[in-house]
C-alpha cells in the first residue's frame, strides 16, 4: 500500500469546489482553511454548504480531510486579550471543521513573544484545557504542528511539544502534524537513512510516533537549522529528495495522510501540485528501500 498523498486547496466559490480542485490535481487527501486565514471573523457555514462538502468528499476518492486554523491565533500569547481571542477563535475553528465532517484542525502552538518559553508553554496548556472544556461535544480534534522555530515560535523542539502533551488534562484529544520543512529548519536532519531514523527515533522517544495524525510535505528554501519557515517545491529546496524518499518508504506511516503546502501555480502549463505529487509518487517505485521499525536500527 502506498502513502496517502494530497494537498491544501482553496475553498474559493464553495467548500465543495476544494474537493474538485483536489481531484483534478490527483490528490487522495485534502486540507483546507474553513475561513479566511488572515481574518478573525468569518461567515457562518450553512447547513447546505456543509452538506455539499460532505457529499462531495463521500462521492470522491478523497480518503482524508484536514483543516488548518487562522494564522492570527496565538495560544501562547502573554497578552490576555489576544490569548482569549485566540482561544475563542480556535473553538470556532473546531466547530467549523466539525460541521464539515473534518476530523482534525492543525494549529501552530504559538509564539511566546515578550515572555519566556516556559510561560508560553504554560499559556498553550491553559488554552488547550479551556478549548477542550468547551468542545467536549465535538468530534473534531486539535493537531499541534511542528514548527521551524522562527522568532519566538514554540514547537520547534520535540521536547516542547512533549511538554504540552504531558501537562494538558486530556492529552488523548491531541495529535501531532509533522511538517517536513519545519522539522528540517529546526535542525533535525532526514536525508541520510541513519539521520532519518535518528530523527524519528528522537520524536518517538519524546512524543510517540503514534501521535502523528498528519504530515505536511514541504521542501525548505532555507538550510538545515536555519529556523526560517519558507516552503519550497519537493526536491527543489535545501532538503532535496532523500528525506521524502525515506519518509515515503517508512511502513509505519503508510496510513497517515500527507499534505502538500507548496507554492501554487503552473509550470509549462501543468499544475504545480500535480508536479509535486508526481515527484513524490516517483520516489515509491520498485527500487525504493523500505525503512524498518525502530528496533531494527
Amino acid at each position: 500500500m502506498s502513502a496517502i498523498l494530497g494537498a491544501h486547496m482553496s475553498i474559493a466559490g464553495g467548500y465543495h469546489l476544494a474537493v474538485e480542485r483536489a481531484l483534478a490535481a490527483g490528490c487522495e487527501c485534502l486540507q483546507i482553511f474553513t475561513k479566511n486565514n488572515n481574518q478573525w471573523r468569518a461567515k457562518t457555514i450553512t447547513q447546505e454548504q456543509a452538506q455539499r462538502f460532505r457529499q462531495a468528499v463521500q462521492a470522491s476518492a478523497i480518503r482524508a480531510t484536514l483543516a488548518h486554523d487562522s494564522y492570527l491565533i496565538n495560544l501562547a500569547s502573554p497578552d490576555r486579550d489576544l490569548w482569549k481571542r485566540s482561544v475563542n477563535s480556535f473553538i470556532e475553528e473546531l466547530q467549523r471543521a466539525d460541521s464539515l465532517g473534518i476530523p482534525f484542525v492543525v494549529t501552530h502552538p504559538g509564539a511566546h513573544t515578550t515572555s519566556s518559553v516556559e510561560r508560553g508553554l504554560r499559556n498553550v496548556v491553559l488554552a488547550i484545557d479551556e478549548i477542550h472544556r468547551q468542545t467536549a461535544d465535538l468530534r473534531a480534534q486539535c493537531l499541534l504542528e511542528t514548527t521551524a522555530g522562527q522568532g519566538t515560535a514554540l514547537g520547534w523542539r520535540f521536547e516542547q511539544l512533549a511538554a504540552i502533551l504531558d501537562r494538558v488534562q486530556e492529552p488523548d484529544r491531541l495529535g501531532i502534524c509533522f511538517d517536513t520543512c519545519h522539522v528540517f529548519a529546526a535542525g533535525y536532519p532526514m536525508a541520510e537513512k541513519k539521520d532519518y531514523r535518528a530523527t524519528i527515533r528522537q520524536f518517538d522517544r519524546c512524543i510517540g510516533i503514534g501521535r502523528i495524525r498528519a504530515f505536511h510535505l514541504n521542501d525548505s528554501l532555507r538550510e538545515l537549522g536555519s529556523r526560517v519557515d519558507r516552503h519550497a517545491h519537493i526536491g527543489r529546496g535545501k532538503m532535496g529528495l532523500a528525506p521524502f524518499r525515506n519518509l515515503l518508504a517508512d511502513r509505519r506511516f503508510r496510513k497517515v495522510p500527507m499534505y502538500l503546502e507548496t507554492p501554487k501555480g503552473k509550470e509549462h502549463g501543468q499544475d504545480l501540485d500535480r508536479i509535486n505529487l508526481d515527484t513524490l509518487r516517483g520516489l515509491t517505485g520498485p527500487g525504493a528501500q523500505p525503512v524498518g521499525p525502530l528496533s531494527s536500527d
